[in-house]
């Protein structure tokens, strides 16, 4: 086991986290100013209750505002988040050679995964829409991470088998019915290869209907379903866009299935 659970290793996992905030808070505040952003986080906040099987189109993306309240804002959130449930989860048995990370949005699931070892682990990294993929190429370039960011489909990502750790947060329930189904398939045959597999995706307050048909169908493979709640330890800058955007993260949550 090669995670970076203490000592000096995780210092520096943390060193560059905090590198990571100060350049994201400068860059933000460079294109919008910080009213601009709460007013940004607020409206992002009521997309992701009334529309979030939406959240992958363009819209989300569209205008400096959304943009830099989803990076600096709900990028470390997830960030926070996932951090936190590779914490809680059973330690790996040997060190992942690679890292996938489908749907990767800005970066932060693998990221927060590839620093969980010492050293970080090499990410490749995809996403359908241009602008995330750039931002994580900015985000993983930035935590000092080797990556490979590619714009395209969930389904066209290579996956491997033994060696290789996949991560999907918060994207699956982005995908239609048909995609959905054909992932699934996918990711059970990396599964039977040998990879490791995370699925993260909030605790919605409207029923995930599908989420029961892959609980059952990964745990024929191994994989166990949790949900997660924690108290938010948050550093200054997101208490500050939290206080200002009116949205007290008093917790963080999220559930997963993990093989």
């Amino acid at each position: 086991m090669n995670r970076s659970d203490e000592g000096a290793p995780a210092a520096e996992a943390q060193r560059r986290v905090e590198v990571w905030l100060s350049a994201l808070e400068r860059r933000a505040l460079g294109q919008v100013t910080f009213s601009e952003l709460a007013r940004s986080i607020r409206a992002l906040s009521a997309w992701y209750v009334e529309k979030r099987d939406r959240l992958g189109s363009a819209q989300v993306f569209g205008g400096a505002g959304k943009r830099a309240a989803f990076a600096s804002y709900y990028g470390p959130l997830h960030f926070l988040l996932v951090r936190s449930l590779i914490g809680a989860l059973p330690p790996f048995d040997t060190r992942p050679q690679r890292i996938v990370d489908l749907g990767c949005g800005t970066g932060v699931a693998g990221a927060a995964l590839s620093l969980a070892f010492a050293p970080p682990v090499d990410i490749v990294a995809g996403d359908a829409s241009p602008w995330p993929v750039k931002e994580a190429g900015w985000t993983l370039a930035t935590l000092g991470l080797s990556c490979r960011v590619r714009c395209m489909d969930v389904l066209q990502v290579p996956l491997g088998g033994k060696g290789t750790s996949i991560v999907a947060a918060f994207c699956v329930n982005e995908l239609g019915d048909t995609a959905r189904s054909r992932l699934l398939t996918r990711l059970q045959h990396a599964i039977a290869d040998g990879a490791h597999v995370l699925i993260v995706e909030p605790i919605a307050r409207s029923p995930l209907p599908w989420w029961d048909v892959w609980a059952e169908a990964l745990a024929t493979c191994g994989a166990s379903a949790q949900e997660w709640r924690w108290p938010a330890v948050l550093p200054d800058w997101l208490i500050r866009l939290d206080r200002a955007a009116h949205l007290h993260h008093d917790t963080l949550t999220c559930r997963s299935l993990s093989v």
